[in-house]
């Protein structure tokens, strides 16, 4: 049976700002075994990203980890230093960024950047470092690696940059990779490419994945888990074809009947929406947040937050319709 890697307890990151407190990321629970993909999803602004980089503690001023563990491989990463910190980043953990255009430095050449990391995480020399760059870019399946390790961000495209991501990510073979909306930009060819590029890579490196995006799609295709965030909370998560075959929570239910599928968004069958808008973080309701949008809505859904309770083994949900 696979070991856990990851195990989030209670996470709690918030911004202080002048308007209020903003509660991005609020008491999130969830574990990952080692060799899955797990799936976070939901709208933006949920707390997507700021739970990545809360797991790797690049959290941006004034946000900050207010509670909470991270356990990775046992160890708790929000009691380490920073200087301990830093040799997890990159090496254990590594990150594919939202936009590789502005995450790649313009001003050095894509081969550098790579073995930047390689150089500073595994003590190999420069040439040996520029060795495995080019290894690494041949194994994200670019064209010409040799040639392309002394291209600069803008020469290449924008599948080129995101395989240059993933290469730079991968290239010290780390227990944990965050890809945070790999496939946002890029048309639905190499979308498809960078999906099968990261399952492959994940089954020869032997990497576990989170994948953030807003795509429903993308989950079914590349997850096995699936996380649902909602106003820096997740309100359901459990396996993947559980999830898209029986959703629990009304939210989950929402996104999925608005789903675009031939046939639909016509007359006789308008495409669905969920009703309202997601409240502000800084005025969050008392109770559940999402119970103004909610048509299943109980006089408990005003009374107080509900908790995540397990409906089936291994599906939790949280909503007060099961409790």
């Amino acid at each position: 049976m696979s070991e856990i890697l990851l195990d989030l307890k209670n996470l709690c990151t918030y911004f202080e700002t002048q308007r209020g407190t903003v509660r991005a990321v609020d008491g999130v629970d969830f574990t990952l075994k080692e060799g899955d993909t797990l799936g976070v999803v939901g709208e933006s602004g949920c707390g997507k990203t700021v739970l990545a980089l809360s797991i790797i503690r690049l959290v941006p001023k004034p946000g900050r980890i207010v509670s909470g563990n991270v356990f990775f491989e046992g160890t708790d990463l929000t009691r380490l230093s920073e200087e301990d910190m830093r040799r997890v980043r990159g090496k254990r953990i590594s990150m594919i960024f939202q936009e590789p255009m502005t995450s790649l430095n313009p001003v050095f050449r894509v081969g550098d950047q790579i073995a930047e990391a390689v150089e500073l995480h595994l003590g190999l020399s420069k040439k040996e470092a520029i060795d495995r760059a080019v290894a690494m870019l041949r194994l994200v399946g670019m064209p010409a690696p040799e040639e392309r390790i002394r291209d600069y961000p803008h020469q290449m495209s924008g599948g080129m940059r995101q395989r240059v991501m993933i290469a730079m990510a991968l290239s010290c073979n780390p227990r944990l990779m965050l890809a945070d909306e790999p496939t946002t930009a890029l048309d639905v060819t190499i979308q498809a490419q960078i999906l099968d590029l990261i399952n492959r890579l994940k089954g020869e490196v032997g990497t576990s994945v989170i994948l953030i995006t807003h795509d429903l799609g993308v989950i079914a295709e590349a997850a096995q888990f699936a996380a649902v965030m909602y106003a820096g909370k997740v309100v359901e998560h459990g396996p993947v074809k559980e999830l898209f075959s029986m959703p629990l929570h009304p939210y989950t239910v929402g996104l999925m009947n608005s789903i675009p599928r031939i046939g639909r968004g016509t007359k006789e069958d308008p495409l669905k929406t969920i009703a309202g808008a997601v409240p502000s973080l800084y005025e969050l309701p008392v109770g559940c947040s999402f119970r103004d949008r909610c048509s299943d809505g109980m006089a408990v859904c005003s009374e107080k937050r509900p908790e995540l309770i397990e409906k089936s083994p291994g599906h939790w949900v949280r909503c007060f319709k099961y409790v």
